[in-house]
């Protein structure tokens, strides 16, 4: 008997909904430029994602870990949210998409700018079959006046979405063009907006999406958050306490660090799947220091050691970015990255991966350093 074209996954995890957000490959024989359109490599890009749902998890599609905002136009981005959607239904994996308003420039759009392009990319998102993430919005951060205008432009979305959608607060650390989002520099005032957008909404959203660094503020957002909407960490510096929960409730999971820590984070949720939480934990906790290295500031630019990280792990074969964001980083830190993954075992055939930190390190002659 033929072994099927797409292997069927691991049981779907339990105990948490586990979302990845996932890199994209650039083609680096594209001629494109920094500025120029995103060169794509399909294949492995695409090949990634099989990755992750090899092992069960979730994949959160064009999201800010794809460079959306930063290298990964719009129109890149509604090709691959077509191109994934279409491998999740063959694989039978979980996908949610990332919609924004990124095809706008970045300075000068008005609101209703601003409800116009959310409004193409949740229809070319929801086309697909797929849940939309409604991703915070430079564009949005610069027009607003007040909380009000955040509420309208997103009571606008969430009158039409055809399925719950996930919110996601992105914080100024990851994106300085974000502060004040919400309506506010002051983060308690934040989140009564927020959460008030959610009462005026009820059944529109599946969960909120917290990606602040901030472990004490999400569970304070989490335990007023209506019980049939979900918290999702977006925290990579505290995640093994935020999904383990505490005795009022716990976080599920939509992170950029768990690209790379793929087949860990899949191991360690199983565990709380049997209900072992100190399993979960011994598993996990030894992954923050190099998470924490990975989005050390400027956490913006932690894309490099993500996908630096996936090119020694063997799923793609260079190691090079869209818009050459691969320079992002210093190599001291991107060495450091290696030893640590190395450290944790997360390489395949760390011969492979050390090899190619050898050649990175030679070609710009820090070899001897």
């Amino acid at each position: 008997m033929n072994a099927p074209a797409h292997p069927a996954p691991p049981p779907s995890l339990r105990s948490r909904t586990v979302l990845v957000a996932a890199h994209v490959v650039a083609d680096p024989r594209a001629d494109t430029g920094a500025d120029g359109p995103a060169a794509v490599d399909w294949d492995a890009t695409l090949a990634f994602r099989r990755h992750l749902w090899s092992h069960g998890l979730g994949v959160a599609e064009a999201m800010d870990t794809a460079q959306r905002g930063a290298g990964l136009d719009w129109g890149a981005a509604a090709e691959l949210i077509r191109r994934s959607a279409t491998e999740a239904r063959a694989a039978g994996g979980l996908l949610v998409c990332g919609t924004g308003t990124d095809q706008l420039p970045a300075h000068g759009a008005s609101l209703a700018d601003v409800r116009g392009a959310y409004e193409e990319q949740l229809a070319a998102v929801e086309a697909t079959g797929a849940r939309a993430v409604l991703m915070a919005s430079r564009q949005l951060a610069a027009a607003a006046t007040g909380p009000e205008d955040y509420r309208n432009v997103y009571g606008h979305l969430l009158r039409q979405t055809t399925r719950p959608v996930i919110l996601h607060w992105l914080g100024p650390v990851f994106d300085p063009a974000l502060a004040g989002y919400w309506g506010s520099h002051d983060p308690d005032a934040a989140t009564e907006t927020l959460l008030a957008l959610i009462a005026d909404h009820p059944g529109a959203v599946d969960g909120v999406k917290v990606s602040l660094l901030d472990a004490g503020r999400e569970v304070a957002l989490r335990r007023r958050l209506p019980p049939a909407v979900r918290c999702y960490t977006g925290d990579d510096f505290h995640y093994p306490e935020l999904i383990a929960g505490d005795g009022h409730g716990f976080s599920h999971a939509l992170l950029g660090v768990f690209g790379p820590l793929a087949p860990l984070a899949a191991a360690a949720v199983r565990r709380l799947d049997a209900g072992d939480t100190a399993g979960f934990r011994a598993v996990l906790d030894p992954t923050v220091p190099l998470a924490r290295h990975l989005f050390a500031a400027p956490t913006r630019h932690y894309k490099t050691g993500v996908v630096l990280l996936a090119w020694l792990a063997g799923h793609q074969p260079h190691f090079t970015m869209v818009g050459g964001l691969q320079s992002a980083r210093s190599l001291p830190h991107l060495r450091r990255a290696h030893e640590l993954a190395d450290a944790l075992g997360l390489f395949p055939d760390p011969e492979l991966a050390a090899h190619r930190m050898r050649t990175l390190l030679a070609v710009y002659g820090a070899d001897g350093a």
